[in-house]
């Protein structure tokens, strides 16, 4: 149990730190992505792609053993933005930064379901 504990302690920092760089990084390929895109736009969706990362730094702080999500959200976040920062010529690069922060929050609502039920049960 008390390694258990241990390597917890050591997940919560790495885990909000993985959402600061998941949101500073994918911050700055939205913006290296967009520079012909109408500010506007950009704006929306510059908030679009942080509010993963705000929810899961939240969820981090008031919850605990998600770490794993945030994880796996921010890592596949910088995988899928990166790569259509050099695209084909023609290629839409709008649609992977639409869909990846729908297919987070996704899988955050999941986990944190799954982690609601589990808790249950535990308590029953």
């Amino acid at each position: 149990m008390s390694s258990d504990r241990g390597s917890l302690n050591l997940l919560r920092p790495a885990a909000l730190i993985a959402a600061l760089v998941g949101a500073v990084g994918s911050v700055g390929l939205v913006l290296r992505a967009g520079r012909t895109t109408p500010r506007l736009v950009l704006v929306l969706m510059v908030i679009w792609v942080l509010a993963p990362f705000a929810g899961l730094a939240w969820a981090n702080i008031v919850a605990k053993r998600l770490y794993w999500v945030t994880l796996v959200v921010t890592v596949g976040a910088l995988a899928s933005y990166g790569s259509v920062i050099v695209p084909p010529a023609g290629s839409p690069r709008g649609f992977m930064f639409v869909m990846v922060p729908a297919l987070s929050w996704l899988l955050i609502v999941i986990a944190i379901s799954i982690a609601a039920f589990m808790s249950r049960q535990r308590s029953l």
